[in-house]
Formats: C-alpha cells, structure tokens, sequence
C-alpha cells in the first residue's frame, strides 16, 4: 500500500509539472520548478517541497492557484496546499521525469514521453521537436511549405523567415523542426536556437564589461550560420537590445546567413519596437499560424497518445476536438491529465469523467447562462433570439438552435431532458438528434467547425 502511494504521489506531481510546463514560459518553468516535489498528501493536504524562501514566495503568490487545481483534478480528497522549504536529498520530481535511463525494465510501459530527448547543449535544439511529429493541416501547411523550401535551399529566398500566431499553435515546434532538418541536411552548419529573452539576458550581462568580452559576445552570435530567435516580441521597450539584434541582423543577412524568427503577432503589431527593426523582420517570408482545425485536432490529439502508447477511444479523441477548441497545448494539457488519471485509476477513463476534466479546464464556459449563449448564437447568425424558442421550421432558425443544444450538452454537460426545456419546452429526443446532427456535420463541415470555434471564443 505505500509504495502504491509513493508511485500515485509522483505520478500526481508529474501531471502537475506537465500541465504547468505546458501553461508557462520554459524558462519561467525551469526556473520555479525544478527544485519543487510532492512530499505527501495527507488529510486532504499537499506538502510541497521548494528550495529556499525566495522560490516560495513567488510560487505561492503566483502559481498556488494553478497548482491546487491540478492537484484536485487528480486527487479530489486535496483540499489546500502547504509549501516548506527543505534541502533535497533525493532527486526531484522534474529531475526524475528528465532522466530516466533507456534500459529501465519498464521502459516500453511509460506512458509519458520523460524524456531521453535533451537539448542539445551546441544549438540548443530540442530533438523531439522533428517533422515526423508535426500534424500539417490547413492551419500551418503554408509554413510547413515555406519551411522546405528554406532546408532545400537555405538562404537564397525566404530571409528572414518569420512565423507568428498565438501562443500554443505549434511555431516553437516548427522552428526547431525546421534546425533540426537543416541539421540532419547539412551537419556542418553551425546552428543556434535561442528565445529572445536569452539574447535579452546575453545583451545585459555583457552590458558595461571590457570592451574585449563586449566583442566576444557579438562574435559568438556572428559565426552562426542559421540563427533561430523564439518570442521576438519579448524585445519591446528593450532599446540596447533592440539595437544589437539590429547589428547582428545586418551582419547575418549581408553574409547570407538564415534568419528563423518567431512572434505571437505579426511585426508591425509589437509596440515598442524600433522602426528600423520592424522593417528587417518584414523583409522576407512572413507566414501568419492560426489555431487548429477539428481535424487537424484530433490527429494531434491522436498523434500524442500514439507517442506515449496510450490507447484512447476515438470519440474520446472526438469530443475534446470538439470541445477543445483552442491551443494545441491546450489539447496536450487534457491529453495528459487524461493519460495520468487512466494511470494512478489503473484503467480508462469514460467519457463523462473526460468531460468533467475538460469542464475543470475551461472554467469560464460555466459561468454562462442559457440565455446568455443563445443570445451570443443568434446575434452571430444575426436573428432574433426569441425565434429560437419557437417552433419554426424555417432553415434560418434551426440550424442556431441545433447549434446551441450542442454547445449546451457538450460544454455545459446539460441533460437533453433540461435543454429541451430550457429551449421552448421541446421533446429530449429532438435534443439528442440536433446533437448527433451537428456533432456528425463538425467531421466533414469546414464552414461549420469555423462558425463554432467562433462561437465559442466568444464565451
């Protein structure tokens, strides 16, 4: 029975670090996380183990609360959290899950990818981060395409090359990628993957020092022959930085050196940026990602259960592409609180008990009324909202309705019976066939998978 607690304790801590890793900046999780354990849960209290005070502080005050919700969701008898500072004696829990050797008997078990890939301490490129794992669909091809084009033929076309779109759409796996390709292509390359924030850190470290460092420092990023900056939108208001990636960028361009950049929003967007500077980033390939389509979801989704050997049903699969409607870390955040629960239950989660994970995930969705998402569904198919509580065949209005019985059976988990009545007193049974008529359509309907992502990012 203990060592039973002990492995469900360090499975609850790796759920917890995974959803934090996929929720936060790398380096802000390397930087809080790394020290920090799950040293007991007992009488509906987790300990945590943090290093020293500092990292208490700044835990507690920022991340308690992502913490204790994804501690609940794995075990619901935890009701607070209590962080103490200790020494380690033993390797903790961030460390275990990097480290694990290859030839541990149960190896070809785990269900987590914990992980043999390591950064590569030369470039700084992540090997799990290839091509065989990145899902193209309509979303991304055009950046997939220009990423080919550029490992063909370097730099004589597309320099820079920038791609930009919202946090967790796949740009940090497609940089890499595409290093690791040129790479693989051309071993002699020197390479170098970086964020901004790095450069930002190199720029101030090296500020004020002899002006001999001060050239070692801008030699180091002049040799490289490609050059992949992460997050460039981090350089607003950073003036000193700002103008040394300015030097370095004409320095690279003018050499035919590769220029691989990445933002959360187009160039012109990022306020605070010098003009000179917005200028060099618009000179080549920009290539806007949007978020992801139901089908390009659900062979991601599909993908990363694949990668971890874990065996998930497809309407599982096809109700969190449903659902899910957001990032593709959103997506592997559930897909791995799902893998973790199957895990410490030692067996597969139903359906329901995947919804109630989404429902926890998405908070927000329940904090709207009935009312509210029928208004929010007709003004978006601009039709009044009392005639979706009418008994009016008329194409124009049935089709929000159905709309709405789905979102409210599917986000709100609402009984058809509740629905029904919520929506002009109709029979369970027209619920149930509005919902397997639209949920039916999401697989084959491109105009309609749009209509919905757009309903729901408004709520």
């Amino acid at each position: 029975m203990a060592s039973t607690i002990k492995k469900n304790k360090e499975k609850i801590w790796e759920s917890v670090l995974l959803n934090l890793e996929l929720s936060i900046s790398k380096a802000n999780f390397n930087t809080w996380f790394k020290e920090t354990d799950l040293k007991k849960i007992d009488s509906g209290v987790a300990t945590i183990v943090v290093p020293n005070q500092f990292v208490k502080n700044w835990i507690v005050e920022k991340f308690s609360k992502i913490i204790l919700k994804s501690l609940i969701e794995i075990e619901e008898s935890i009701r607070t959290i209590d962080f103490i500072i200790e020494k380690k004696t033993t390797i903790p829990a961030l460390e275990k899950k990097n480290g694990r050797k290859k030839n541990e008997e149960n190896e070809k078990n785990t269900l987590l990818p914990l992980k043999e890939n390591k950064t590569d301490k030369k470039d700084n490129l992540n090997p799990k981060y290839t091509f065989n794992t990145f899902i193209i669909g309509s979303f991304n091809e055009l950046a997939f395409q220009a990423s080919q084009v550029i490992i063909k033929k370097s730099a004589n076309l597309y320099n820079p090359f920038l791609v930009y779109g919202n946090t967790g759409y796949g740009k940090t796996h497609l940089i890499q990628a595409l290093g690791n390709e040129i790479k693989e292509k051309d071993p002699e390359k020197k390479i170098y993957y970086m964020t901004s924030e790095q450069f930002y850190m190199d720029v101030v470290d090296f500020i004020g020092l002899r002006s001999n460092k001060t050239n070692n420092f801008k030699q180091k990023y002049r040799n490289y022959d490609v050059l992949i900056m992460d997050d460039i939108q981090f350089l607003s208001k950073k003036e000193k930085t700002q103008e040394e990636l300015f030097h370095l960028f004409n320095h690279l361009h003018n050499e035919g050196k590769q220029i691989i950049l990445s933002s959360d929003k187009h160039p012109n967007q990022i306020l605070d940026i010098e003009d000179r500077l917005r200028s060099r980033f618009s000179a080549g390939m920009i290539i806007d990602i949007q978020g992801p389509d139901y089908e390009s979801r659900f062979e991601i989704l599909k993908s990363k259960a694949k990668e971890r050997n874990f065996i998930v049903q497809d309407d599982i699969l096809e109700y969190i592409s449903s659902a899910v409607s957001g990032n593709i870390r959103e997506l592997e955040g559930i897909l791995n609180n799902i893998i973790i629960q199957s895990e410490i239950k030692k067996q597969p989660l139903s359906l329901n008990s995947v919804k109630n994970i989404v429902k926890n995930n998405f908070k927000k969705r329940q904090l709207l009324s009935s009312d509210e998402l029928v208004d929010i569904v007709s003004n978006y198919y601009n039709i009044e909202s009392s005639n979706v509580f009418k008994k009016i065949r008329k194409k124009e209005f049935v089709k929000p309705r159905q709309i709405i019985m789905y979102l409210l059976r599917e986000d709100f988990a609402g009984s058809y019976p509740s629905i029904g009545e919520k929506l002009g007193g109709r029979d369970h049974t027209t619920v149930m066939h509005s919902h397997e008529k639209i949920k039916n359509e999401l697989k084959k309907d491109s105009s309609l998978q749009r209509d919905i992502e757009l309903i729901r990012s408004m709520y």
